[in-house]
């Protein structure tokens, strides 16, 4: 397993704790908060970690949010972990 790959792996509790906690924000907060994307950052185990959470869709029925997490460095921000969810309307 290569560096990159070990360092995706220790991204994967970031991405299932930050999209657990997206997911749990009632529909109208969701809207509220990614009028823009969002960008920030995390502490998880003594480390730092860059998040990134959007509405990649937005129909008449459900939007679709991505989060993304990286460790905030130039070659991993162009390859983040990456989950998707939905939420109907």
């Amino acid at each position: 397993m290569g560096i990159a790959m070990e360092h995706r792996e220790e991204w994967k509790p970031v991405l299932e704790a930050e999209v657990k906690r997206w997911r749990a924000q009632p529909f109208e907060q969701l809207i509220a908060e990614l009028q823009e994307e969002r960008v920030y950052e995390i502490e998880f185990g003594g480390r730092t970690y860059q998040v990134e959470v959007e509405i990649l869709e937005n129909t008449d029925s459900y939007i679709r949010v991505v989060v993304s997490v990286d460790d905030g460095s130039v070659p991993a921000s162009f390859r983040p972990l990456s989950e998707s969810f939905i939420r109907n309307k």
